[in-house]
């Protein structure tokens, strides 16, 4: 039993409970639920997004993929880094003046119908779900690693500590998980990344030789076509990470949490730069991974990279150091989607849809709780059945789905005038489940040797980006055209003004 590791994760827990317990009393409307009053500030709300952004994949997986695979694994921090250009250029400022709570209440300033909304609310759960497995997946594996206990316990007490988080604390509390588990995060990764650095005696050009002896791959390491059976698969992949972050749900409900479009600019920025400077240690994780980790444990356990290069550089005492923060990580990260995919059925479904608007606070406040237990332990029973899954590549199907089916509608939403609703649910439809069944007639699922099932893949990418993206803005395309309705432009010309509005003109309302 390793005695530090249990004073670390003890620390983490209380710490985290005492943040919710903060919140809790500080969270009394459907705004601080929601979006924790829209009172954080821009240094604040930006280490919450890199917290949201920065999950287990990113700990986890991109330091056993760079480890394992060289330069191919660092496509995984090129494609996270690089798709915060569109966030910040394209996305975040309209999202910020148009909605309130989630996307759908963006999209609803120009189309108002209901069913176009559940549509949204079902997708954005959807995606949710996969992400929040891939992080109960990874916390499994690390509980095991340290302390021998089943996996599966792991899971279970990891999501219910999630769910009380958001059931009691809401935004305010996950934010709070977010930012110091942001900082604890770069800080024991900066750490690392020393340790590594002066065991080659700050020699940068000599940990690169290195690399080319540390592996079987020898010189190939450091050459791509190592994870990737196929050109069409690396670029699939990268289309989905590159598009996909303007898509995620989680990190749509960031821009909500700030006052005005210069807060949440401010955001991006700080956001942009913590997570730069993350993705470019992972380099150090995955190359003292490959130098220091013995391969045959290693190449067996990719996920926990991180933990084992931490006991290989300084014991027991660092592995339990970083084990903790990768499981803060994990509870913060799965904070913020049990909490975004409760804020889609109780906001979109149950007050929008069902009671059309006419909810009161205390009953909005109620159902959003009461989902928050459902979605929490809807995900733990899904992660218990896959405990096999790489962690990585869930959470790249993840991103996926958010190109091909939210993607689209937002930008032909806010740029193409004759986009209609038929051409929304068109988008959302084709996106979603061209994604879902491409995935599950892939390589991923379908192996003779260790899939899901046992037979050979009718779909030979492992990543569905680049055919699913496609298609998803196909069909939006194709909807509105096909179906002869015309968007109003009356609308179109309304929204527009709403979402290039200037700060000093900002103006609380109840959106759709």
């Amino acid at each position: 039993m390793n005695i530090s590791g249990i004073v670390f994760f003890l620390a983490i827990v209380v710490g985290t409970l005492m943040i919710t317990y903060y919140a809790a009393r500080r969270t009394t409307s459907t705004n601080d639920f929601y979006a924790a009053g829209n009172r954080l500030s821009g240094l604040q709300n930006g280490l919450a997004i890199s917290g949201d952004y920065m999950s287990a994949a990113s700990f986890l997986g991109i330091a056993g993929s760079i480890a394992v695979y060289g330069f191919d694994g660092f496509f995984y921090s090129i494609g996270f880094l690089a798709s915060y250009v569109i966030v910040q250029y394209i996305i975040a400022e309209p999202l910020h003046n148009l909605g309130r709570y989630t996307m759908a209440d963006a999209v609803a300033v120009r189309f108002s119908e209901k069913r176009l909304r559940g549509c949204i609310a079902v997708n954005n759960m959807m995606i949710t779900v996969f992400y929040m497995i891939a992080q109960l997946v990874g916390a499994g594996w690390l509980v095991h690693l340290l302390f021998g206990l089943e996996t599966s316990l792991a899971i279970v007490l990891v999501g219910g500590l999630m769910t009380i988080y958001v059931t009691f604390g809401g935004m305010l509390a996950t934010s709070w998980v977010q930012i110091v588990k942001s900082i604890l995060l770069v800080s024991s990764t900066f750490i690392v990344s020393l340790i590594v650095l002066a065991r080659f005696d700050w020699d940068l050009v000599g940990l690169f030789e290195s690399m080319k002896r540390a592996t079987p791959l020898q010189e190939r390491f450091l050459m791509a076509g190592n994870m990737f059976d196929h050109p069409l698969d690396m670029l699939s992949f990268n289309m989905a990470l590159v598009l996909g972050t303007a898509g995620l749900p989680h990190i749509i409900a960031r821009f909500y949490t700030v006052k005005d479009p210069r807060t949440v600019r401010s955001s991006v920025k700080t956001a942009t730069f913590t997570i730069g400077i993350f993705y470019a240690m992972t380099i150090f994780l995955g190359f003292g991974a490959a130098a220091f980790v013995d391969w045959s444990v290693l190449s067996e356990r990719v996920e926990l990279a991180a933990p084992l290069l931490a006991s290989a550089l300084g014991g027991e005492f660092l592995m339990a150091f970083v084990s903790a923060v990768a499981f803060a990580t994990i509870l913060a990260v799965i904070s913020g989607l049990v909490l975004t995919a409760s804020s889609a059925f109780a906001h979109d479904v149950y007050s929008s849809i069902f009671r059309r608007g006419r909810a009161t606070e205390a009953q909005q406040m109620r159902v959003a709780k009461l989902s928050a237990i459902g979605v929490g332990t809807a995900s733990i029973v899904l992660a218990l059945g896959a405990q096999k899954l790489n962690v990585a590549f869930l959470v790249s199907f993840a991103f996926a789905v958010a190109a091909s089916a939210n993607l689209p509608v937002l930008l032909f939403t806010l740029f193409w005038r004759r986009f209609n609703t038929y051409g929304a649910m068109s988008s959302i439809a084709a996106g979603l489940v061209s994604s879902l069944l491409l995935m599950a007639v892939g390589p991923n699922v379908m192996d003779p040797g260790a899939g899901w099932i046992r037979a050979e893949a009718i779909f030979p990418l492992k990543h569905p980006g680049i055919v699913s993206i496609p298609i998803g803005f196909a069909g939006g395309i194709l909807g509105t055209l096909l179906s002869g309705k015309v968007g109003s432009s009356g609308r179109f010309e309304t929204m527009q003004a709403i979402a290039h509005v200037a700060p000093d003109e900002i103006r609380t309302r109840e959106p759709g």
